[in-house]
């Protein structure tokens, strides 16, 4: 089938030059759940419609498989349907969405487009205990014989609860010959794509209706406000499902998913907590309060503590990390690794059993198995203009305040005595310090502030 989905309005409400369906929901723009959606459905084509924004549209959301067509000026669903008309096929139906409708499960879809056939069209509506500012579904004898806008409607229509969500499925060679005779003569002169229901009642086509498993499917964004209402909606469903695998939740209210999140059996999430990309926790994993966590893969019963962020790492089996840790982009971290508080790791790898528990940076570093790194310890990996590698091998001790000026390599079982500035390599199973002589000066007096 064909699919077009409709792009272009720029969202007055929402206050912002970002065109409405950019806005991020759950991390992706809005319009990006309504794509994935589409592509759920495995269709033959799928247009988008844009407009306001210019170049933005498509150039943030350009794929292979997608087509985009421009709506300017903007006068109406109708009309922007009909920019996408020329590259639809007559043979196959058309679905119609909306970009800043992002909820919709494909599931309903499917129904409605069962509903349809190929012959058939079919409306998704809706029953709202308030109904203002939609279209009514009109119905005679049960059937659908028409939609009217809230603008257009009389006093019984008004009172109607039945209500079109704008999402239909249409025989396409028909639904161009409806397209060409809509007119504009309504309160906002616009070109309704609702007006091709009555047309379709007029030519002996039936018109059958789906309506989905919940309202919040049909829910779309006007203003921040219910982009918000959304979120949460988008959030707790998660949560929801996140709880019936067996995920244990402090509270499902406070935890936000933007990506995808597999957990394994026993793994419980405090609040506050964010996961962005492609997160798996292994079996037993604990995520305490506050951390957030971006394309990592977690380990079996690993303990993440309080305000730690993880971003494009790897962490072993019953590590444990932080409070207020952080793992950047090409850490791997090996089994029972401890990462303490306030301990920054990037591109860099930790074998089993290493820890650094204190106030330390280590970057671009190999670090070996049992190492232990005190506090204060940095390896110092960029000159300036170039990145360099730190090896520590197996059972070293790093002592607290060291300075490791890369390219260095630190022997297996060596020791590094505290405030060492190491620029050469350290051989194993040896002492190796760097200290200036102490000295103390008699009578030094400190700075005294100057008043101004």
């Amino acid at each position: 089938m064909n699919v077009v989905i409709l792009a272009a309005g720029m969202g007055k409400r929402m206050q912002s030059d970002l065109p409405k369906v950019l806005h991020p929901l759950a991390g992706k723009p809005l319009l990006s759940h309504v794509i994935n959606t589409a592509r759920a459905l495995n269709p033959s084509r799928v247009c988008v419609v844009h407009g306001h924004g210019g170049d933005l549209v498509p150039s943030r959301l350009a794929a292979e498989d997608l087509h985009f067509v421009l709506q300017s000026p903007q006068l109406g669903t109708g009309h922007a349907v009909m920019q996408a008309a020329d590259g639809l096929d007559d043979d196959m139906p058309t679905l119609v969405l909306y970009g800043d409708v992002p909820l919709t499960t494909a599931q309903t879809l499917q129904t409605l487009i069962d509903q349809a056939g190929k012959e058939k069209l079919a409306v998704l509506t809706v029953d709202l205990d308030d109904p203002t500012g939609y279209g009514r579904i009109v119905r005679e004898d049960k059937r659908i014989v028409r939609i009217v806008e809230q603008k257009d409607a009389g006093d019984t229509e008004r009172a109607i609860r039945e209500v079109n969500t704008g999402i239909l499925v249409a025989p396409t060679r028909a639904l161009k010959a409806w397209l060409s005779k809509l007119s504009n003569n309504n309160a906002q002169q616009e070109y309704y794509l609702t007006d091709i229901i009555a047309m379709a009642v007029k030519d002996g086509i039936t018109v059958e209706s789906a309506q989905p498993a919940q309202v919040w499917e049909t829910l779309g964004v006007n203003s921040k406000v219910q982009l918000a209402e959304l979120e949460r909606i988008y959030q707790r469903n998660v949560a929801d499902a996140l709880l019936e695998y067996g995920v244990t939740l402090a509270d499902p209210n406070r935890i936000d998913v933007r990506g995808a999140l597999h957990c394994g059996r026993d793994v419980s999430i405090d609040v506050g907590c964010v996961f962005e990309g492609e997160v798996v926790l292994g079996d037993g994993v604990s995520i305490s309060a506050n951390c957030v966590i971006r394309d990592a893969h977690i380990g079996r019963g690993a303990i993440i503590k309080a305000f730690s962020h993880i971003d494009g790492a790897a962490i072993g089996s019953e590590a444990q990390i932080g409070p207020y840790a952080r793992l950047r982009p090409g850490t791997v971290l090996g089994d029972d690794v401890h990462i303490g508080n306030f301990v920054e790791i990037k591109n860099s790898q930790f074998d089993a059993h290493s820890k650094a528990n204190h106030l330390a940076y280590v970057g671009d570093a190999t670090i070996g198995a049992r190492v232990n790194i005190g506090a204060g310890t940095i390896t110092c990996n960029y000159d300036g203009a170039n990145k360099h590698r730190t090896v520590i091998e197996d059972d070293a001790f790093i002592g607290s305040d060291t300075q490791l000026v890369a390219p260095v390599t630190v022997g297996k079982g060596a020791t590094i005595g505290a405030g060492t500035t190491l620029t050469k390599d350290a051989p194993r199973d040896s002492l190796t310090v760097s200290r200036a002589k102490q000295t103390s000066i008699a009578g030094w007096q400190r700075p005294v502030k100057i008043k101004k």
